[in-house]
């Protein structure tokens, strides 16, 4: 077996190996084990999104969790920043959150947030997989006397949408604003308009209707079509995608153009900075931002800081240097001094904030970010050597970034959840990023796929 925790915790197909009912049963007796080593009753709150097979590993977590005399605590379908928030709020020992965030219905993922509402650490989730991985954890089942029993949270729901609304300054308001919302058939199908019409926007919600196997599927922030078209019909201000779990977002303007995370985040730091509320005057982000958003941010003297990929460790860089906004070009923004978390609704509420206090429709504030031309191609891999041990693979990337040189990069990685590697190509223009990623890809797949 390898290893069960990638960068977004543990995920795979429903129903199978790690996304079965067994494996999930053992997750949670392995957190409740690796926390029963402290003082007091184990509580885990236990959230998840639309997906047929949620029904499934929220009975198996929550048996582990008892069998070994803890006490979970369900709450059924709600965002993953919902429940890192009601994780710490509760004082809960964990939050367990089911979900595979923007991969198809047929996927599903645990992701575990510590007490505090932050993500576990590689070291934690080493733990937790050492117990699960080698077994044995059965001999350390709790006694008949001691198992945990099920237990219920007091309005769930309206403690979150609490939450968000103090997010949004009371100064403000959003009367004049009309909003298409993509929920994406997802986990925030009913938190997302509820807090949006209850801050006075006038909305109009599509993809809103999960069946369990619609989650993602053609909608929300990975395929913005339906949202783009919408936003024109209607002249919305503006139009939101969420993902399946609601902690991302991607925006489209009032003439029906996708903003990308990048664009987002330029946005709301400026904002920020022009407040005197960036702290540190730090900007985090990942590895995969454009180009562009650095030559912004340095034209309004921001300093931006680069992190490994995925958002957990531009949370972690956030938190080492003092920063107290950062995210990823995929539509995962972290606003620390709001949230432990990203938060796709929390970003929209800045980003929005920011259109009414520049008097601004987002068209004209996304424009002060050029963005360079990307090109991303996934290809599918046997295993995943490191990188520079690939000597053909290494002399391509080295031929490609000598031939862009200033005016564009070159990123290849693996997926932390997947069996791919990206091939991510930016450069001066749109031919020659096409012809540099395609060559990339083609190397990959001939070397290593």
């Amino acid at each position: 077996m390898g290893r069960l925790f990638g960068t977004d915790g543990i995920r795979g197909e429903a129903n199978l190996f790690p996304m079965d009912g067994m494996t999930a049963f053992t997750v949670g007796q392995a957190l409740t084990r690796v926390l029963g080593k402290g003082n007091g009753k184990v509580r885990i709150i236990i959230g998840r999104d639309t997906r047929i097979s949620g029904d499934m590993l929220e009975c198996a977590l929550a048996a582990g969790i008892a069998s070994m005399g803890g006490e979970p605590c369900p709450v059924g379908v709600l965002p993953t920043p919902a429940i890192a928030f009601l994780t710490a709020d509760l004082h809960m020992s964990a939050g367990i959150v089911i979900s595979a965030s923007h991969n198809p219905f047929k996927d599903n993922g645990i992701k575990i947030f510590s007490a505090h509402g932050f993500k576990l650490t590689d070291r934690e989730e080493q733990a937790i997989e050492d117990l699960v991985l080698t077994g044995g954890l059965h001999q350390a089942a709790a006694p008949s006397q001691d198992m945990g029993r099920r237990a219920s949270v007091d309005a769930p729901f309206d403690r979150y949408l609490s939450f968000l609304r103090k997010a949004f300054p009371p100064d403000l308001t959003m009367g004049e604003i009309r909003i298409v919302l993509d929920t994406a058939n997802g986990a925030a199908h009913r938190t997302a308009p509820a807090l949006f019409s209850s801050l006075g926007a006038r909305i109009t919600t599509i993809h809103n209707t999960p069946d369990g196997t619609n989650i993602n599927h053609n909608c929300g922030s990975q395929f913005t079509r339906d949202l783009r078209e919408r936003v024109r019909e209607t002249r919305a201000s503006l139009g939101l995608a969420l993902d399946g779990d609601g902690d991302r977002l991607i925006a489209v303007d009032e003439e029906g153009r996708e903003i990308t995370g990048d664009q987002i985040m330029f946005i709301c730091a400026r904002a920020l900075k022009e407040e005197g509320r960036l702290k540190n005057n730090l900007l985090v982000t990942s590895a995969m931002s454009n180009l562009g958003l650095s030559k912004a941010c340095r034209r309004e003297g921001i300093d931006r800081r680069e992190s490994r990929v995925g958002d957990r460790y531009v949370l972690e860089e956030m938190r080492r240097l003092g920063a107290v906004m950062g995210g990823e070009e995929s539509g995962h923004v972290i606003m620390l001094d709001h949230h432990t978390t990203s938060d796709g609704v929390i970003t929209a509420l800045r980003l929005i904030a920011a259109m009414i206090r520049e008097r601004k429709p987002l068209s004209q504030l996304a424009s002060l970010m050029d963005v360079y031309p990307q090109r991303l191609i996934n290809v599918e891999v046997r295993d995943k050597p490191e990188i520079s041990s690939v000597p053909g693979l290494v002399e391509a990337i080295g031929r490609v970034e000598t031939l862009l040189g200033d005016q564009g990069r070159v990123l290849v990685r693996y997926s932390g959840t997947q069996n791919l590697c990206r091939v991510m190509v930016e450069g001066p223009t749109d031919r020659e990023t096409e012809i540099y990623c395609v060559r990339l890809a083609r190397e990959v797949e001939r070397l290593i796929g």
